[in-house]
């Protein structure tokens, strides 16, 4: 084991790709410190990573097994508390998370995720429906106007979200993932959030509908022991915020890698290649998610030569993980949805806290991606690529604008 000063992640994740690969260069598993100088090991090699993610000695739960915030030593405005704290399947190990995936896993089939699909089909028409309505000529944030808004729409019809919540649960969950910015208040956001969906939770007991809140609701009236009230609204925080951002993001690399590439752009529409490739090859070239917290040793781990002794916290390093050279080569760094090994990333997870929502986020891709390139075949970035700058986070990954042409310029 090589001994070095940890790696001080950058928390505005200005160059996360960059970053990424100075960690990995540094071995498998490397000292970093999160906000707050709190000390953390990054895992950037995808053969320890799976085995850490299916290692029983390996717990997601913040207050058995990671010290440092059970002694009280991590404060209350800790940025990433919010991440740690909540009382859902996202924070719990082994017969809790258990119980809890399974009391979710229902709202997740094959067959409810693909009765999305109209829903999906019309979400994606409607928004191009309106972006076709506007003049020749102007720029377009594509993020903020079809990134974004189709996820938050499909999730929010699942979830049963009522109009009135909506714009406020939105910017709640937008906060949640900006990490720069040192003067918010995390547990304000937390409890706005939590008010939020406690509103929501009531609105759907007065009002229920199709949709996984009532689903979670009935479940907990009927059987409170199987599911907390705070573990009801920590669930239903974590579908709202999870069902959102990563596909956000898919949404808007996979629109810039095909605008920044385009042999590969024609490869597709051509029918040379299909939607399932730039997918799996934009989820593995640039995670929606860099980095995921946390994880904690249960007791000494020995990795590699390296020793993660016992309550240490871990961090799983996506962005760095799908650019690994030892799965994908010499060429990891590059776009190319025809390499072999684009499927082979851990982008969604693995083991016991594999996403439960990878194949709705998957779904919406390859329903909005092909119905923008035919809408606007014409359709090309509106500023030098090297212009664009990153959302100010070192968790989320995406693009803070998208800006575009619809049409060939005038």
């Amino acid at each position: 084991m090589t001994h070095h000063e940890p790696i001080v992640l950058d928390i505005t994740g200005a160059d996360i790709q960059a970053e990424s690969a100075r960690i990995r260069r540094t071995g498998p598993i490397t000292r970093i410190m999160l906000p707050g100088n709190v000390p953390a090991w990054s895992v950037t090699d995808t053969a320890v990573l799976r085995r850490l993610l299916t290692d029983p000695r390996v717990s997601k739960d913040a207050r058995r097994h990671w010290p440092a915030f059970e002694n009280g030593e991590i404060p209350q405005d800790w940025p990433l508390r919010s991440w740690i704290a909540v009382d859902n399947m996202f924070t719990a190990y082994g017969p809790d998370h258990r119980r809890l995936r399974k009391l979710v896993s229902p709202a997740f089939t094959h067959r409810r995720t693909t009765e999305m699909r109209p829903r999906i089909e019309a979400i994606t028409t409607g928004l191009l429906d309106e972006l076709s309505a506007i003049s020749p000529g102007t720029v377009i944030d594509l993020r903020q106007r079809f990134a974004y808004p189709v996820p938050i729409r499909v999730i929010s019809e699942l979830i049963g979200v009522p109009a009135h919540l909506a714009p406020a649960l939105h910017a709640c969950v937008d906060r949640f993932f900006d990490t720069s910015d040192t003067h918010k208040d995390p547990p304000a956001n937390y409890l706005e959030m939590y008010r939020l969906v406690s509103e929501l939770v009531a609105h759907r007991r007065a009002n229920p509908g199709d949709d996984i809140t009532t689903v979670l609701t009935a479940t907990h009236d009927e059987a409170g022991a199987q599911l907390t009230e705070k573990e009801l609204v920590d669930t239903l925080m974590l579908i709202i915020s999870a069902g959102h951002e990563t596909t956000v993001n898919l949404l808007d690399h996979a629109i810039f890698a095909l605008l920044t590439h385009p042999q590969q752009r024609a490869d597709v529409l051509e029918g040379r290649s299909t939607w399932t490739d730039v997918v799996e090859e934009t989820l593995r070239h640039q995670a929606p998610l860099a980095h995921l917290p946390l994880r904690y040793a249960v007791e000494d781990l020995d990795i590699n030569g390296t020793r993660i002794p016992k309550g240490d916290a871990i961090l799983a390093s996506y962005a760095a993980i799908g650019r690994d050279p030892e799965i994908h080569g010499p060429t990891a760094d590059h776009f190319d949805i025809h390499r072999p090994t684009k499927d082979q990333h851990l982008t969604f997870g693995y083991g016991a806290h594999r996403c439960l929502g990878a194949p709705l986020a998957r779904l919406e891709a390859q329903i909005a991606l092909p119905a923008l390139f035919t809408r606007f075949p014409a359709l090309h970035l509106a500023a030098d690529p090297t212009d664009l700058t990153p959302v100010s986070s070192f968790i989320s990954n995406g693009h803070s604008r998208l800006p575009v042409h619809l049409t060939a310029e005038i």
